[in-house]
């Protein structure tokens, strides 16, 4: 499998909406409750500092995608965050490491700082342990900070990384 990570572009959304939504849909990582619809989709990636793709070239697939935007504003505008999703059955792969990889090389472009994950659920150990192994520093835990779909809450830690 021959991977590309490039720049959305309209044509991509009918294929990153699904992978968004199968990760919101699962209610374990990503803060968002309700799928996104096309539209919503349009609007969401289009906001974004930058939204990329990571594309099968052979197949032109979209096996994952990360989003990437201002943290805060103002005296804070200078500390980047952003969202991964990785297509369920192509998980493992090494997709997700070459996504945060890929938005830290954007994110510097982009004369951003720093990247910072506000709210990583304990229980995504996968995320952990790549931004861990990434250098990423762990800011502690904010005990009952998400809430799951199955109603409990759990964990959230925060990580950073200078740029």
């Amino acid at each position: 499998m021959d991977i590309t990570l490039r720049a959305y572009q309209d044509a991509d959304i009918e294929q990153m909406r699904p992978l968004w939504n199968e990760v919101v849909e699962a209610g374990d990582a990503f803060p968002q409750v309700w799928p996104l619809t096309l539209d919503d989709a349009d609007r969401l990636y289009a906001e974004q500092s930058f939204t990329g793709v990571a594309e099968d070239t052979e197949t032109g697939e979209i096996l994952g995608l990360y989003i990437l935007h201002p943290n805060n504003e103002g005296r804070c505008g200078h500390i980047a965050n952003a969202s991964y999703a990785v297509k369920s059955t192509t998980r493992g792969r090494g997709i997700g490491e070459k996504l945060v990889l890929h938005s830290m090389e954007t994110a510097k472009k982009q004369d951003f700082r720093i990247l910072q994950f506000n709210a990583v659920v304990k229980t995504n150990h996968g995320a952990i342990c790549l931004y861990e192994k990434l250098g990423f520093v762990k800011l502690g835990v904010i005990k009952g900070g998400f809430l799951m779909k199955d109603g409990t809450f759990e964990d959230i830690i925060p990580f950073y990384k200078t740029l």
